[in-house]
């Protein structure tokens, strides 16, 4: 009896959990909303996403490539702008994507246009090319390792052919200056520059050039204006800050030496934030007002100590320290540009300074000439 007994209970659990089974699908292993692909059905969803992906930008590629409108999901409403575009790193940035295979796709792009700023749409056509093929021999039961492996060896194969091919002109000045031309060109053959490619090729290769080996292209700044043509655009000798000089200083100067600053340079008003102060006359008043005025002057005879010509403020210059560079013979300029002060800093050669205590340990730039045009 006892055996019998053990017998039906362990046939009527394991009954309750074929039943939990069946009803629930088994142990959940993953949060709600997750899920699971395996085999040929995930094989297939890649595939499918990431050749999606490079049909959808192949039209875009080439001199004869077809320009794309990109519209905002949903319409977006009436302040929403359209853009019309054949680069295939704003159309891929700009398409919501949800299969897995199609964003790696997406993030190949976005590190071509980091590290080279062209060949977007080129590396995703040929990505996506190379998995189509990789589908073929998947479905001939070829194993996806060997796969791998054999475009592993085309990859040596392929680099080595172009080491072999790779010509070096780094030490003829013009020879490479030409190389670098051909290679702008072909960069805006397919962009809508195409008809004024020369020009803009010419003010790029020379933009670049005058870095002086230098990898950091931030240094080179783009002013846009509205109006003129494609070919009024220059290349200017110098550096152009969208500022003027102050009131009554020189308009031309030469032989500068450059403060770039960081600081404040309107305390000829009281200010003092979150405090009160309670006063029994209004010549307390003007004590206040003549220590803020002593302060700020003790600061200009500083900035004047460093032996510089010109005083570039990031922030606001107030009339009474501006007042005081003026007579000092220095000429200023307040509220430059906050994104290129480090662009101006750079070209100058200079450091950003926000205190003045220690001169010698400050590095002023320099440069031939400053006018206002």
């Amino acid at each position: 009896r006892s055996w019998l007994h053990l017998h039906v209970a362990f046939c009527s659990t394991s009954s309750l959990l074929k039943m939990h089974k069946a009803l629930l699908g088994g142990p959940e292993i993953y949060k709600e909303g997750a899920g699971e692909d395996k085999g040929e059905l995930a094989r297939l969803q890649a595939f499918i996403g990431a050749i999606a992906i490079g049909d959808m930008v192949k039209s875009t590629l080439g001199p004869k490539g077809m320009d794309k409108i990109l519209q905002p999901a949903g319409g977006g409403g009436p302040t929403s702008n359209a853009t019309v575009t054949n680069d295939g790193a704003t159309i891929l940035k700009s398409v919501w994507i949800d299969n897995p295979a199609a964003r790696i796709l997406v993030d190949i792009s976005k590190t071509q246009d980091q590290e080279c700023g062209d060949g977007t749409t080129s590396v995703v056509v040929l990505a996506a090319e190379m998995l189509r093929n990789a589908q073929t021999l998947v479905e001939q039961k070829m194993h996806p390792q060997v796969i791998i492996r054999g475009y592993r060896f085309a990859l040596a194969a392929a680099r080595a052919q172009l080491e072999a091919l790779a010509m070096d002109n780094g030490k003829d000045p013009a020879k490479f200056r030409e190389d670098l031309l051909r290679i702008a060109r072909t960069t805006l053959s397919s962009k809508l520059l195409q008809h004024e490619k020369d020009h803009f090729a010419t003010l790029a290769v020379d933009a670049v050039l005058r870095l002086g080996g230098k990898p950091n292209l931030d240094y080179i700044q783009v002013l846009k204006k509205a109006g003129g043509s494609l070919k009024d655009s220059f290349l200017e000798e110098g550096f152009i800050l969208e500022k003027r000089i102050g009131v009554g200083h020189k308009k031309v100067l030469e032989d500068c030496k450059v403060l770039v600053a960081n600081c404040q340079m309107d305390t000829d008003k009281i200010k003092i934030y979150g405090a009160r102060v309670k006063v029994d006359s209004l010549e307390a008043v003007a004590e206040i007002e003549q220590a803020e005025k002593d302060k700020m002057k003790k600061k200009i005879e500083k900035i004047v100590d460093h032996k510089c010509n010109v005083f570039i403020n990031r922030q606001l210059i107030y009339n009474y320290p501006d007042q005081l560079l003026k007579e000092a013979g220095v000429m200023a300029i307040e509220h430059s540009d906050f994104d290129g002060s480090e662009r101006l800093a750079a070209v100058l050669g200079a450091d950003i300074a926000s205190t003045f205590d220690n001169p010698e340990m400050t590095v002023l730039g320099s440069c031939k000439r400053i006018e206002e045009i």
